[in-house]
């Protein structure tokens, strides 16, 4: 057992995929940033205002991921070089469209909810409720902003 009480082997599985979802994280930062900068057209005050919105959002989940991951005894990736090798979410060429950055958005949601699934279960089966507890508020937040943003789409 670790020093909170989860088993050693159980909190390196799950330090491993929080740091996977760390990577993920950083790059969806990176292009949001790049959609709030580059974003153009009728909608440019709404949607600059939203990005910002989101990635202030992402930079304070991407902390408390990486301070979970030293909770549970390990030590956060930090570089990205690492993080483009292991990312589902790719980085997003430069674009001022802001119907394209919006699926851009909704696509790297449903990739980073699936991933805060896939740990939220294993984490109930390691009795870590720290990690569980953060994945599922994420979750919750994640979709209703998946649906506020289909909604801007008119995809609902």
């Amino acid at each position: 057992m670790n020093e909170i009480g989860i088993n050693t082997e159980k909190a390196k599985i799950l330090a491993h995929r929080l740091n996977d979802l760390l990577a993920n994280y950083q790059i969806f930062y990176s292009n949001v940033r790049g959609f709030h900068w580059n974003v153009r057209g009728e909608k440019f005050f709404e949607l600059h205002l939203k990005f910002e919105e989101l990635y202030n959002d992402l930079i304070v989940k991407i902390d408390e991921i990486a301070e979970r991951i030293l909770t549970l005894g390990l030590s956060p990736e930090h570089r990205y070089s690492k993080y483009l090798g292991v990312a589902a979410i790719e980085e997003a060429g430069q674009t001022s469209d802001g119907t394209e950055n919006v699926e851009n958005i909704l696509k790297s949601f449903s990739n980073l909810i699936e991933k805060q699934r896939e740990i939220l279960q294993l984490s109930d089966e390691a009795g870590d409720e720290g990690t569980n507890s953060l994945m599922s508020d994420y979750i919750r937040e994640q979709e209703k902003l998946v649906w506020m943003y289909s909604a801007f789409l008119n995809k609902n």
